[in-house]
């Protein structure tokens, strides 16, 4: 049976993390437990586990896969120090992050996230989330629509594949939206399809994971112990650089000088692998900051 979600860097992370038997683990992004399955398994036993994952979905997968032993959560991993301190995981000895759209969430239409699909224009990795891609295709201003696309997405044309989507309203469903923006932007050479850049801008506004990520680098040294390490998993550039700055900085020491990424053969072996790179720091003690 074909796996509903592959772990990327699986290897590169249970070494990075360095973890032991009887360590103290939160997986901040459990999802459906590719990770959190091979990190049990290396602090066991005595090890403990902290699960913790916006999507419900990914929860009741993860508990299917993981032993009653392991403790699971509902909610943002920017949340991990109300989360981890209520379920007694203060201090951890290591910390996951795992910034990426799993498969099983891509391929149900019905969540909205692909433009591959025609679905509602939903995009929440929180379903009891209000804000959803339709509020901010329908209902936000020219300006702000056009500044998301051209920041969150990185895309040249933003302006006018806002200009297009304001002339189209109401638009309902992720196929309205993938043709209206591909009526905007020419598909170029080998950069796949129109429309993908527009996606990944609004769905990073819906769930604020830009925002959400810098509350984690904030807090994680309140979580992780000084000496235990913190491993962020990013897949596009925004979410890199600010990993890379805040590990840059105290109370942080970065593990290698450059992120880690998929083998050749990992990347065969899981496209989705191509694009992600794995940073990896040490929270310092105090004495070590400066």
């Amino acid at each position: 049976m074909k796996p509903i979600h592959q772990p990327v860097l699986l290897a590169e992370v249970l070494q990075e993390l360095d973890l032991k038997p009887g360590s103290t683990v939160i997986d901040a992004t459990v999802g459906f437990a590719g990770h959190a399955v091979a990190m049990w398994a290396a602090i066991t036993p005595e090890g403990r586990l902290l699960g913790i994952d916006q999507d419900p979905d990914a929860l009741a997968s993860a508990r299917q896969r993981l032993p009653a032993e392991a403790e699971l959560r509902h909610g943002n991993f920017r949340d991990v120090a109300a989360i981890a301190g209520e379920a007694g995981f203060v201090p951890a000895d290591a910390l996951l992050v795992d910034l990426g759209v799993s498969s099983a969430q891509i391929d149900r239409a019905e969540r909205g996230f692909s433009f591959r699909s025609d679905g509602p224009l939903d995009m929440r990795m929180d379903p009891g989330q209000p804000l959803t891609a339709a509020d901010i295709v329908n209902d936000w201003d020219e300006e702000e629509l056009a500044r998301i696309i051209r920041e969150y997405g990185e895309e040249r044309h933003a302006r006018r594949v806002a200009q297009r989507i304001v002339a189209h309203r109401p638009i309902r469903t992720t196929g309205e939206l993938r043709a209206i923006v591909a009526s905007a932007v020419a598909a170029g050479k080998g950069a796949g399809h129109p429309a993908r850049r527009t996606f990944q801008a609004l769905r990073i506004a819906v769930n604020d994971e830009l925002g959400a990520l810098a509350d984690l680098l904030d807090v994680v040294p309140s979580v992780v112990r000084p000496g235990g390490r913190v491993a962020v998993i990013s897949f596009h550039s925004l979410e890199d650089r600010i990993v890379k700055r805040r590990f840059h900085a105290p109370p942080y020491r970065q593990t290698t000088k450059k992120p880690l990424q998929a083998s050749a053969a990992e990347q065969e072996r899981n496209p989705r692998a191509r694009s992600a790179k794995l940073r990896v720091a040490i929270v310092l003690p105090q004495t070590e900051e400066a």
